[in-house]
This record gives structure tokens, C-alpha cells and sequence, in this order.
């Protein structure tokens, strides 16, 4: 009886830091959407006040109307699916040869893909950048998803890991019924790494809907920019208007958050699967 008194005491002091490090977490957040529906008046009183007096939901319309926000939002979600397919076409087939198929030369082709995760990205970024420049793509958003059907190493290292724990009795099998390597991995092993697929692609979702650096690098006409230089852009152009950067923000912000909670599960069975602790 005691043990088990323990257990829940500790259990709920568990939960307890939990919800308190959730709160302090999620905080940012609540801010941006408690100021987006503030008045003028209300925006820079002290103590901050948290619940507006009035919600100023016209604070939303009203910030969609200063720029351009669905031109914007169609070429982010451009961006990111090109990218996102791109990933998950190139980096699993990478990924199930280095894990699954010996061939001469795979060990060190795979520590070459880990030395390259570790190089920052300001060391390549020029030499990119000319090459991009040669081809006549800059000024396009061809440089921003291009890349992606290439692989990335460290979506190529993660998805190595996951299919290193699938057993090896079922491509065996496949074999076995004659089946090649090619049909062996689309039809038995792809399916079973749905987890560590869904990990990447809303790694890669989140990386390609949040990236400044790469559209501020190749991007120049304001028709093709995407949210983060429209959102750089309204901070320029409108300054002093917090609530309504603050509802521009709420609204980049929401999808990526709603995403995360709908795939949640399988993002953590992924991660954890594939052994990135």
C-alpha cells in the first residue's frame, strides 16, 4: 500500500513539472495570440494584461488585407510539398541501401554523409550559391526544393536507423518468394517505416515553412516570397503595428502546431524507434 502511495505521489509530481514546463513553453504562443487581439491601448500596459478587455478579432482581416498573405501562403505550401516529396523520395531509398544491402563502399559513403551533417550550413552556402547562380536559378524558388530530391544526411541518417531495427526475416522472405530489391522495399519494408517517414516529413515541413535564410539568399521579387520574408517585410513596412504582426504571426504559427498534435504519436514512435534519443 505504501509503494503504491509512493508511486502516485511521484507520478503526480511527475505530471505536475510537466504541465508547469508545458505552460512556460506554450507561454510564448499565448502571447502572440493575446496581443493579436489587443487594441492599440492595450498593447503596452504594465502589468501585461493577458485577456484583452475587448477581442479585437478584426485585428486579422485587418492584417491580410496590409500584404499580400494568400500570395504569400500559396508559395510557402509550393515550397514546402516540393521539398517534402523530394525528401521522402530520395532520402528512404539512400537511407534502405546503406542499411540493407551490402554492397563495396556503403560504410564509407555512410561516414561521409555524417561528416557532411556536421558541416554548419554557412560553410556551404556560398559555394551553393554559385552553383545556383551558374544555372541561372537564383531569383527562383527552384534552389529552396530542388536540393530536397538529393537527400538530406540527416534524414538519411535517421531513416537508416529505423530500418536497421526491422527484422531481416522479411526481405528474406521476399527473396525467398522472388520478389527484387526494389519491389522488396516498396511493397514490405516502406510500408513498416511509416513512423520514421512521418518524423521526416514534418521535420522537413517545419523546416521548409519556417526558413528565412534560403528564400532571403534566392529570392527577389516579392510575387515569389514566402511567409517568413512577407512577415520580415510587414515588420518594415508597418512597424509599430504589434497586434497586427502579432495576428500575422498567430497565423503562420497555428498550422505547423496543428500538424504537430495530429501526428504526434507517430513522430515520437519515430524518433524513438530509430534510436535518436
Amino acid at each position: 500500500m505504501r509503494n503504491r502511495s509512493l508511486r502516485m505521489t511521484k507520478n503526480a509530481a511527475v505530471h505536475f513539472f510537466l504541465l508547469v514546463f508545458g505552460i512556460f513553453f506554450l507561454s510564448p504562443f499565448l502571447w502572440i495570440l493575446s496581443t493579436s487581439l489587443k487594441p492599440d491601448d492595450e498593447l503596452f500596459l504594465w502589468p501585461p494584461k493577458w485577456i484583452p478587455s475587448t477581442l479585437m478579432w478584426s485585428n486579422f482581416p485587418d492584417a491580410i488585407s496590409y500584404f499580400p498573405f494568400f500570395t504569400y501562403l500559396g508559395n510557402t505550401m509550393t515550397i514546402t510539398a516540393l521539398a517534402t516529396i523530394g525528401i521522402l523520395f530520395s532520402c528512404p531509398l539512400v537511407a534502405y541501401s546503406l542499411a540493407r544491402i551490402p554492397w563495396r563502399g556503403s560504410k564509407p559513403l555512410f561516414g561521409v554523409t555524417l561528416i557532411v551533417m556536421m558541416l554548419p550550413y554557412q560553410v556551404t552556402m556560398i559555394p551553393i550559391f554559385i552553383v545556383f547562380k551558374h544555372l541561372g536559378w537564383v531569383g527562383t524558388n527552384v534552389p529552396l526544393w530542388l536540393p530536397a530530391f538529393f537527400g538530406a544526411p540527416f534524414y538519411i541518417f535517421l531513416l537508416r536507423q529505423f530500418f536497421m531495427g526491422l527484422p531481416k526475416e522479411l526481405e528474406d522472405a521476399g527473396r525467398i518468394d522472388g520478389a527484387s530489391e526494389l519491389r522488396i522495399y516498396g511493397q514490405i519494408m516502406l510500408p513498416l517505416c511509416k513512423p520514421g517517414l512521418l518524423t521526416v516529413a514534418l521535420f522537413q515541413i517545419i523546416g521548409s515553412w519556417t526558413d528565412y535564410q534560403g528564400p532571403l539568399i534566392y529570392l527577389s521579387d516579392e510575387a515569389q516570397y514566402t511567409l517568413m520574408l512577407g512577415l520580415s517585410s510587414f515588420k518594415t513596412q508597418h512597424g509599430a503595428e504589434w497586434q497586427l504582426m502579432m495576428a500575422t504571426s498567430a497565423m503562420i504559427t497555428l498550422p505547423i502546431i496543428v500538424l504537430y498534435f495530429v501526428v504526434q504519436k507517430a513522430f515520437i514512435r519515430g524518433i524513438t524507434f530509430s534510436g535518436i534519443k
